[in-house]
């Protein structure tokens, strides 16, 4: 494993995404527990699943354009680990 993931230079970015995603979700219980309208409630699952989406693209851009890229340049058994890791991460997010 790498001593540093990818975005480790946009950490601080992903986590503040993620506290806003964190925030989606006590609302969307908030929503629940006080019988929002069920329309409206599905509105800020599919917002909040957007959100979460978001960090994961990022999150796959930056191991994209850092491990994976870094596995190509030295070769070998790795770079094809990594392709594959990247593969299977790519096809979990499309069946999502």
């Amino acid at each position: 494993m790498d001593t540093m993931p990818g975005y480790s230079d946009d950490k601080v970015a992903i986590l503040k995404r993620l506290k806003r995603v964190e925030g989606q979700v006590r609302g969307l219980s908030r929503m629940v527990e006080d019988d929002t309208y069920c329309i409206d409630v599905l509105t800020q699952v599919s917002a909040t699943t957007k959100a979460l989406e978001a960090v994961a693209i990022k999150l796959l851009d930056e191991h994209l354009m850092h491990c994976v890229m870094d596995a190509a340049k030295a070769g070998g058994e790795g770079a094809d680990i990594k392709v594959k890791e990247a593969s299977e991460a790519i096809a979990r997010l499309v069946r999502s």
